[in-house]
């Protein structure tokens, strides 16, 4: 049996979205503040996380950063009432995998616990690296490697880059990119594709001479495969 934590102060919604999960065959833990779901988290085995912001005695970004600097694969899903860009930025910097704002339908939680549930159940067989140039991504350990240096990403980084490679010899529109690592129902911007691409830049291009992340103007981005510029 799947197990989820669900962090979630308010105990009515908590309960409604526990039997909901429930009713599907999931286990569920409830966490009613970040003390408590610390602790659970860190004793238990669980296959996703849905995560509160606003909570008592340690708030949900802090909270998720912990998880995510304990577990780098677990699925992290905010529901939550802040529904500005910064708080989801922040989220998505530290390491959350999607995002779904309060009020939200129980149909449309469980289509997304389903979707993350479903890609956890995939083999973990070795994969190959993917390399260009003088970066190399490793699927296994979730990071990427250039000049020898490792280079840690959060989770939206590390797809972003996969990509970016594994589409290394086209432009890729912000379009495409919104399609395919975001969900439909999240409503993602051309404005966020930016501030992704710029996280993604900071840690792999910043203290490197050659810039590997390009922008054709009006198109999108490709990789510098030191072909000439587009």
């Amino acid at each position: 049996m799947k197990k989820i934590l669900v962090v979630e102060d308010d105990h009515r919604l908590s309960e409604s979205v526990t039997k909901a999960l429930e009713k599907e065959g999931y286990g569920c833990e409830p966490a009613f503040d970040g003390h408590m779901a610390l602790k659970y988290f860190q004793q238990g085995s669980y296959q996703l996380v849905l995560l509160d912001i606003n909570l008592p005695k340690m708030n949900g970004m802090d909270l998720c950063r912990k998880f995510r600097e304990t577990n780098a694969e677990i699925p992290i899903l905010i529901i939550t009432a802040f529904g500005d860009i910064d708080s989801k930025m922040e989220a998505f910097t530290l390491g959350a995998d999607d995002y779904l704002v309060k009020p939200f339908h129980l149909r449309e939680l469980l289509a997304k616990v389903k979707v993350f549930l479903k890609r956890a159940e995939q083999p973990n067989a070795a994969q190959p690296l993917y390399q260009l140039q003088d970066i190399k991504l490793d699927p296994n350990k979730k990071i990427a490697i250039r000049e020898g240096k490792e280079i840690n990403l959060t989770p939206k980084e590390y797809g972003l880059l996969e990509y970016m490679l594994k589409n290394s010899n086209r432009i890729i529109s912000k379009d495409e990119l919104a399609m395919n690592l975001w969900d439909a129902n999240y409503g993602v911007t051309h404005n966020t594709i930016e501030v992704y691409i710029n996280f993604l830049r900071n840690k792999i291009d910043k203290e490197f001479e050659k810039k590997l992340i390009l922008t054709k103007p009006g198109f999108g981005y490709y990789l510098n495969d030191q072909r000439d510029e587009l």
